[in-house]
């Protein structure tokens, strides 16, 4: 658990805006301190970087080499030889008064979408519903196996994993229930190259099917592309993340 907010600090750090924030709380000791040159420097690098962050010209310059790492799968060729479908755990946030696909953050809700259409089109698949949540809070892998069920995934064939609370736990946990057997990844573009790399390293066989592509959304308008609004911010912090996350397994932090 200590690990996990550990973890979760240092994503919260390396957000752009925090980051900035940051930024700008040391411009203000440096004004105060009487080093006015540097106080400027630093509020016109805060003020840059906010721009370059907002803007969907560098968040899909960020976030396209993840989400092409891996393709979509295609219902023009053969269903693979599986016999599960997993799908990876994101925001999920019940409360009075909202549907169940209102309390799924929309990413969370393309992923589960896209599971169980691929539990449909295998014909016979288990669908695999990952995601857990500090105490307190309701467990994503319930919210999936929910909206399944409303869905019409018979619940003998939903199995829900709600104990994980990162990408590598869940690994371990698809791991310890499936062993060697393949089965399908359903996951954001932007993050199936860390779960798959994490899902490899514990051992499991998944198949990518990545889904929920942000990148390239707005082609051929520059204008448009240079204009800071959430879009560019939303790419811009989830591509800093996972390359954050690719680089701490890369140096054994993971």
């Amino acid at each position: 658990m200590l690990r996990h907010y550990v973890k979760a600090w240092i994503g919260l750090l390396t957000m752009p805006l925090v980051a900035v924030f940051l930024v700008v709380a040391l411009a203000v000791a440096c004004q105060f301190r009487g080093k006015s040159r540097a106080a400027r420097w630093l509020f016109l690098a805060a003020a840059v970087l906010t721009y370059l962050a907002s803007t969907t010209l560098v968040g899909d310059a960020l976030l396209g080499p993840l989400e092409r790492r891996y393709a979509a799968l295609s219902e023009e060729q053969p269903p693979p030889p599986v016999g599960y479908v997993v799908v990876l755990g994101y925001d999920y946030r019940p409360r009075d008064g909202v549907s169940i696909a209102t309390a799924l953050d929309g990413d969370g809700l393309v992923r589960i979408v896209e599971g169980i259409r691929l539990t449909h089109w295998l014909g016979n698949a288990r669908l695999v519903v990952s995601g857990g949540a500090e105490p307190g809070r309701a467990a994503p892998a319930l919210g999936y196996a929910n909206f399944a069920r409303q869905s019409g995934v018979p619940a003998a064939s939903i199995v829900p994993l709600g104990s994980s609370l990162d990408t590598a736990s869940e690994a371990r946990a698809v791991t310890n229930l499936l062993g060697p057997a393949p089965f399908i990844l359903v996951t954001s573009a932007y993050h199936m190259p860390r779960a798959m790399w994490l899902m490899r390293r514990a051992g499991a066989n998944p198949t990518p099917a990545p889904v929920g592509q942000h990148a390239g959304a707005v082609t051929g308008d520059l204008f448009g592309e240079l204009i800071p609004g959430s879009s560019g911010l939303y790419e811009t912090e989830h591509a800093v993340h996972e390359y954050m996350g690719l680089l701490a397994m890369t140096m054994g932090f993971n």
